[in-house]
């Protein structure tokens, strides 16, 4: 899955092309999602990131046939550009990073409709002709680091397509509704976030016993109950945003 916020230039991977590619150790991969405020996640990830990140459902458009998609994100501040856990040092302040940003600047692209080639960002600064790592070996075959990168990424494709049927799912059953979160700052000005969905309690208790089964056996009901724990979050998201407000007026002053 190419996304544009990360992936700024995608190229294919060619052994012919790119034998000489190497991959720097040095320079971190995590610097990508400096001004992102939020990032896909997979379900797969909801045990992991619902005790660190509010995790929320994204509007994304509509499938082939017309029927409304959602994207799970994983959410890194309260503004627009805003990630309170990649530090200055380039270093992420938290226990789990997502799949998506652990697995850059390699990600996967769907050319046909079951085959995918691998793809890397061009503009990544970490590529070097020269120096780091190589990608292929002297004979243009995978390397063991690209062929453990290879495996982790079509790994995570597989949990992308599956996410996107959980999310058709909770569409089909009419789960998520939009939601806002509401606070007010020490100042007294209010603070409100907006345009995201959420699990609708209401409706999820009338479901009937057997659309409560299918959930339960098909750990989707488990799903909802991380996203929903995750929610939490938002006040401690708030609080890291008002200590780094905090300590830039401390150093201003």
């Amino acid at each position: 899955m190419i996304n544009p916020e990360l992936h700024k230039k995608p190229v294919g991977l060619d052994r012919e092309k790119h034998r000489e590619l190497k991959l720097r150790a040095d320079v971190s991969n995590l610097g990508v999602a400096q001004g992102l405020n939020s990032l896909f996640l997979t379900v797969a990830e909801f045990g992991d990131a619902c005790k660190e990140y509010p995790i929320l459902f994204l509007n994304a458009g509509q499938d082939e046939q017309g029927k409304p998609q959602v994207a799970p994100v994983a959410v890194f501040g309260v503004t627009p550009g805003e990630n309170l856990f990649l530090q200055p040092d380039g270093r992420w302040d938290g226990y789990y990073v997502p799949a998506m940003l652990r697995a850059y600047p390699f990600t996967m692209a769907r050319v046909e409709a079951d085959r995918y080639v691998v793809c890397f960002d061009e503009s990544f600064a970490g590529f070097s002709s020269t120096e780091g790592r190589p990608l292929f070996d002297d004979q243009g075959e995978p390397t063991e680091l690209l062929t453990n990168l290879r495996q982790f990424i079509e790994n995570v494709e597989v949990e992308v397509e599956r996410t996107r049927r959980v999310g058709q799912r909770l569409m089909e059953l009419q789960l998520l509704q939009p939601k806002r979160f509401d606070a007010t700052l020490p100042d007294g000005k209010p603070m409100t976030v907006d345009g995201f969905l959420g699990v609708d309690e209401e409706r999820l208790a009338k479901l009937s016993d057997a659309e409560m089964l299918e959930l339960a056996r098909s750990g989707l009901l488990g799903l909802l109950s991380a996203h929903q724990i995750s929610l939490t979050n938002m006040r401690r998201l708030l609080d890291r945003h008002l200590a780094l407000q905090a300590a830039a007026g401390q150093v201003l002053n």
